[in-house]
């Protein structure tokens, strides 16, 4: 049988589930996840393995009205995802309301040239009674090829929605080599798994504008490696909201992040991390190409 190959775009709004999706896709963890909305900045690809098919995920931003830089950057990025696509995948979150703003995300989407898929995802969590309503307007606005009930939670339908991907992929050789999952680069992974522990543990209580920068990543002679990281925060008081009371919470953010590191990594991993108020990090033209972002005027 010939190899497959081929790239799907995974657009949706913010917090629909698309990280999610993806990491449950390839069968582990290559993006991050938090409850926050907006966790994922860049385009990041996942590649999952169905049979003879390789299909490479790009995980987006979630495409919503942007207000800053950031934002746009971010909106960008998404849109950027699907040059090139072989298929785009719209999630939606089927327990959130089908309002405006997902409206005209679908009307956007339905102006794209490329075939199309809908996957309903968080369908464990969601009423049932609309789900097949919304699913028929859906099928009206969009006209896609399939559509999918999933929980990309608990896995309920990612088996048949990664062998419908894998159907729909063209042939050709693979781009990547079997065992590697993602495109990021560990320097980039590193920065990421800090800034969801960020997220995961000062959900509430740090705003939006933090990032992480990685000052200097260097593998050891002993096969461990050394990465130094600041966290950026734009005020002083979300300094010391990171920090904790006696540096407790920095600490702690350190010691998970490390140890979900030397896990990925498979080495043992140093884990130096700093905070620096800079109100203007995100006016860093270097910092954006660090956690691979277009600046965008």
């Amino acid at each position: 049988m010939s190899q497959k190959c081929g790239l799907v775009a995974v657009l949706g709004a913010p917090n629909a589930g698309k990280s999610t999706l993806v990491n449950a896709l390839v069968g582990q963890k290559v993006a991050i996840v938090s409850p926050k909305a907006q966790t994922t900045r860049a385009r990041l690809m996942g590649l999952a393995i169905e049979g003879e098919t390789q299909i490479l995920l790009v995980d987006t931003p979630g495409i919503f009205d942007p207000q800053r830089r950031l934002d746009r950057a971010m909106v960008s990025a998404a849109w950027g995802g699907t040059e090139g696509a072989d298929l785009i995948a719209l999630v939606i979150d089927a327990k959130a309301k089908f309002n405006s703003k997902a409206r005209t995300l679908v009307d956007q989407i339905a102006a794209h040239s490329e075939p199309k898929i809908v996957i309903l995802n968080k369908v464990d969590v969601a009423d049932k009674g609309p789900l097949l309503t919304l699913a028929s307007e859906l099928q009206a606005m969009l006209n896609p090829q399939a559509i999918y009930f999933v929980s990309a939670m608990t896995g309920d339908g990612i088996p048949e929605l990664k062998a419908e991907l894998a159907k729909r992929m063209p042939e050709g050789p693979w781009h990547f080599p079997e065992d590697q999952v993602s495109d990021a680069t560990d320097r980039m992974l590193a920065a990421e798994v800090t800034r969801e522990q960020l997220y995961l543990q000062l959900h509430a209580e740090l705003p939006y504008a933090s990032a992480i920068e990685t000052e200097k990543y260097e593998d050891r002679k002993d096969g461990s490696v050394a990465i130094h990281q600041q966290i950026l925060v734009a005020r002083e008081t979300q300094k010391a909201i990171v920090l904790g009371a006696k540096g407790a919470r920095l600490k702690e953010i350190g010691q998970r992040a490390r140890t979900e590191l030397s896990s990925i990594l498979g080495k043992p991993v140093h884990l130096f991390l700093h905070v620096k108020v800079n109100p203007r990090w995100e006016e860093d033209r270097t910092l954006y190409q660090d956690i691979g972002l277009d600046w965008v005027d």
